[in-house]
């Protein structure tokens, strides 16, 4: 059992004790000045226990102040272990930053929507590793698998649509993010693959990419993002940002073939919450094996240390008016 202290700082009153008992030797040897004599002889009989107990009252008093100093200082006692076994869920996001991700029937947009979301995702999952892959018609690797998750979160945030050139790569985006994960020896291995359109770049077919997947095992869940019907998207012209109304055209069909393939499952996200809702359930279906046995205890020990300096303020108390009353 060890013993810690709430409020160690109190310690410091040690000094100010230290300086009381200093000054209770030095008025003593003021007041009572040595004296030199040739013979004890004349003071045999004499008792030499009365100038020792003259003192017992003030150690008393100041071995309970010196208890009531680590009263202060709450003393705590603590006995705990813990075993922890974690195997985490390496997971890879492969987000679509196509210029379609900026319409705004989410807020603020898709694509904003989409980062805000992932990095509460992300920030929830501390014992996974997580990586990034963006793409609209290329794609390349934002970050690798990392448990460094303020570093990701970092990333995600400078991600935005026109980065990289246009397109909708699905089939390119995921096939990076399964060469990214593919080698890991994680017990479950994840993609997560967001896009709001259909497939119409790259050089790698989407259900290709799958099945190369499904080939390392690898389980991808899809989301499909937008709403089924028009949304507001931000144009420039000559005389600023004008909105004109564009149809939302995910290709459903292919999502879900994607998910079933590797025993995955598709999403659909027509908003914020539905977003949220999506990203809420795959936390749920992807824990993280986690065996804990903890034995904690922590007690405060004040009563035994209040204890003792009652004791030695009472005994000193009842010697000074019994025992010792009558000594100078």
């Amino acid at each position: 059992m060890d013993y810690t202290f709430a409020y160690p700082q109190f310690f410091w009153l040690f000094i100010a004790l230290a300086m009381i008992v200093g000054w209770y030797v030095w008025r003593h040897n003021r007041l009572n000045p040595h004296i030199q004599v040739a013979s004890v002889e004349g003071f045999k009989g004499v008792s030499t226990a009365r100038p020792v107990l003259r003192h017992l009252l003030f150690v008393l008093r100041m071995a309970a102040f010196a208890i009531i100093i680590v009263l202060l200082a709450r003393p705590q006692s603590s006995d705990n272990w813990e075993t922890v076994t974690t195997e985490g869920i390496d997971i890879m996001m492969a987000l679509d930053i196509s210029s379609s991700m900026l319409a705004q029937d989410l807020k603020p947009d898709r694509l904003e929507a989409a980062k805000s979301i992932s990095m509460q995702f992300i920030a929830g999952r501390t014992n996974d590793r997580i990586g990034l892959v963006i793409f609209s018609g290329e794609s390349f690797t934002q970050s690798p698998l990392t448990t460094n998750h303020t570093a990701l979160i970092n990333l995600l945030g400078s991600v935005y649509s026109g980065m990289i050139e246009d397109g909708t790569a699905i089939g390119l985006g995921l096939a990076n993010a399964v060469n990214r994960i593919k080698d890991s020896d994680a017990h479950s291995r994840v993609i997560i693959l967001l896009t709001d359109g259909v497939n119409n770049r790259g050089s790698i077919d989407p259900l290709t990419a799958a099945q190369i997947a499904k080939t390392f095992g690898i389980r991808v869940y899809t989301i499909g993002i937008g709403t089924s019907g028009m949304a507001p998207y931000p144009v420039r012209t000559p005389f600023g940002i004008q909105y004109q109304n564009i149809e939302a055209d995910i290709d459903e069909g292919l999502l879900i073939e994607i998910a079933e393939m590797t025993n995955g499952k598709y999403f659909q996200a027509n908003d914020n919450d539905a977003l949220l809702n999506v990203y809420s359930e795959i936390d749920r279906l992807e824990r993280s094996i986690t065996n804990v046995q903890e034995h904690h205890k922590k007690s405060e020990e004040y009563f035994k240390f209040a204890l003792a300096a009652a004791l030695l303020l009472l005994l000193e108390i009842f010697l000074r008016y019994s025992l010792l009353r009558n000594l100078p």
